[in-house]
């Protein structure tokens, strides 16, 4: 492994290290995007028991905002409860852009190491390139190992480059799209936490959740 590292020249580093940079954020995303906890099961169900019991105070809100992005989203739209239906939702998009924010973190990065490492792999291509050819004005043409460092250096680099180029772009779709469909979810639950709370001022605290179910 050491033998091709040196072969590939000094572009191999930039790629190595863009290699553990893109294995770190892809295994903390997809740990951080687990499913229990971005949105943790039967969260929704107790919040809207409490607004059912009309139990919903600032300790609970408190506690929401610490259980997960959900929860913060919720804990957005619980404290502004008594506000009219548009401040509420303004409350909600604005708490959702910084859970979107933190769910998005490090993807830009990955995404621009999908994009640099081939090119980083193309520049090796091209300086392996320009060595093979010193090699030949040298004199090397009838001797192939003076030609054998410039064209390695090319092959490995350029393979490098994609190897790490590939995995990190599908690594990158596949994240973006979970993202996606996590800010999905979300926004069902805020329209429907709204009309909760708007059906527990309007009809009695008892209405609430089968106003959520509809």
């Amino acid at each position: 492994m050491w033998e091709i590292v040196r072969a590939g020249g000094p572009l191999m580093w930039p790629i190595i290290l863009c290699s553990i940079v893109a294995l770190g954020i892809t295994v903390e995303r997809l740990w951080t995007l687990q499913a229990r906890r971005v949105m943790p099961a039967g969260l929704l169900e107790k919040v809207w028991q409490l607004v059912d019991a009309n139990q919903i105070n600032d300790k609970v809100i408190a506690s929401l905002q610490r259980n997960s992005p959900l929860g913060r989203l919720l804990a957005a739209g619980l404290a502004s409860r008594h506000r009219p239906r548009e401040q509420m939702m303004e409350r909600l998009e604005d708490t959702g852009r910084h859970v979107v924010h933190e769910l998005e973190r490090f993807l830009n990065t990955l995404g621009t190491i999908a994009g640099v490492t081939p090119l980083i792999g193309l520049l090796g291509t091209v300086t392996g390139i320009i060595k093979a050819f010193n090699a030949i004005s040298a004199g090397g043409m009838g001797d192939p190992k003076m030609l054998s460092g410039g064209i390695s250096e090319a092959l490995i680099t350029t393979a490098a480059g994609l190897l790490v180029a590939i995995p990190s772009l599908i690594a990158y779709r596949y994240l973006r799209g979970r993202v996606d469909g996590i800010v999905i979810d979300m926004e069902k639950s805020a329209i429907a936490l709204t009309d909760a709370l708007e059906a527990a001022e309007s009809r009695g605290p008892r209405d609430a959740p089968a106003q959520a179910a509809e």
